[in-house]
């Protein structure tokens, strides 16, 4: 089992960015994919980033490409979300989530993942 603690979380205004954090422990971090999803009010969760075992691979939704970069150092067991040119839209709880696997998927689904931390809150004031 791995648990996941979400920081960075805030109130940034539009434009702006955030770095949001992800502290893992208690299973070899290296062993998991892992991603972050975010949850607007009255919506449901929805795939943000996500990055292989090793750190070589990611894979973002289209809404965030090119402005959000995922990262991990599995020597300190975390994994990073940097968020450039947040949008209002873009206020939501942010998720991160882990799933254990030897292959590198592309997985998008909440549904993929095992571990989820409590959530950390953005929001992007207009």
């Amino acid at each position: 089992q791995v648990q996941l603690v979400e920081s960075g979380g805030g109130l940034v205004q539009a434009g702006g960015s955030l770095r949001l954090s992800c502290a893992a422990s208690g299973s070899t971090f290296s062993g998991y994919i892992m991603g972050w999803f975010r949850q607007a009010p009255g919506k449901e969760r929805e795939f943000v980033a996500i990055i292989s075992q090793g750190g070589g691979g990611t894979y973002y939704a289209d809404s965030v490409k090119g402005r959000f970069t995922i990262s991990r150092d599995n020597a300190k067991n975390t994994v990073i979300l940097q968020m450039n040119s947040l949008k209002p839209e873009e206020r939501a709880v942010y998720f991160c989530a882990a799933r254990r696997t030897t292959t590198w998927e592309k997985r998008v689904h909440d549904s993929d993942y095992e571990y989820w931390g409590q959530g950390t809150r953005v929001t992007v004031s207009s």
